[in-house]
């Protein structure tokens, strides 16, 4: 590798060594919302009519 990618390459590196760190310590470190948590709820609109038969 050249003395440019030495040089520029530790930035995004870096920055996503940090991102990660940073989401890691927010889970563990912040209070838990589970009553604010809600469960998907999938329903189509044929799911209320009856089933009917094709003549």
């Amino acid at each position: 590798m050249t003395t440019t990618g030495f040089i520029v390459m530790p930035l995004p590196v870096g920055t996503a060594t940090f991102l990660f760190g940073w989401c890691i310590y927010k889970v563990l470190t912040t209070p838990e919302k589970t009553k604010k948590v809600h469960g998907l709820e999938f329903m189509t609109p044929d799911m209320n009519e009856p089933e009917q038969a094709n003549p």
